[in-house]
């Protein structure tokens, strides 16, 4: 069971992230801390295992409470909750000692599921080679790998299934395989991870 440390500045996101690990096994909340003021007391008493950090309204507090985490819980994995994806604001979140990010456009119970995978390890690390964690972490097969690409890229399944010579039905097994393995819940969410994870860097060529 692996203690989980929240630290936000909005009851609300409090309340999503407890009914998202209603329905995912494996962690013990272990509290709560307000973001706008320092965790360093929180994070020596209760030990965490997992510190989860929402993206503050104040984005320096948010950088500031990974930096305390990666000095008083070094063991511990630290993860960003964020709606941002621009490279500089990731550049940061990774220098202050984020392991991981994860998108709030997510559903709930998705959140759940990711944050476990992560835990797990299926997450790019960020001095990692994409094309390497790709063959070595993504849960995917080649053949669901090409497929999310080529929906990633905006085609329909009608054009998957026609480029790759085999049914839309198949093309749909598929891809409900996907959403599984990533923890998503539709076709846009899918995309998403495969762009943060630039799984695109180890697409190949899959003979028909």
């Amino acid at each position: 069971m692996k203690r989980l440390l929240i630290v936000a500045d909005r009851s609300m996101v409090v309340h999503t992230i407890r009914l998202a690990l209603r329905q995912t096994a494996g962690f013990e909340v272990v509290g709560f801390v307000d973001g706008r003021m320092s965790v360093r007391e929180a994070l020596v008493e209760r030990r965490p295992d997992v510190v989860l950090v929402d993206d503050l309204e104040d984005s320096d507090l948010a950088l500031d409470r990974l930096r305390e985490a990666t000095e008083l819980a070094p063991a511990a994995q630290l993860l960003l909750l964020t709606m941002r994806m621009q490279d500089a604001w990731l550049a940061d979140v990774f220098e202050a000692g984020a392991d991981a990010v994860l998108s709030k456009s997510m559903h709930p119970v998705s959140l759940g599921t990711t944050l476990r995978e992560v835990v797990r390890g299926n997450v790019i690390h960020r001095y990692e080679s994409p094309r390497r964690v790709a063959a070595e972490a993504c849960p995917l097969t080649r053949r669901e790998l090409e497929i999310l690409l080529l929906a990633a890229e905006g085609h329909t399944n009608g054009q998957i299934a026609r480029s790759l010579w085999v049914t839309e039905q198949t093309v749909k097994f598929h891809l409900s395989n996907t959403y599984r393995k990533l923890g998503v819940a539709n076709r846009t969410e899918a995309s998403r991870y495969a762009h943060i994870h630039a799984l695109g860097e180890s697409r190949e060529p899959i003979a028909s």
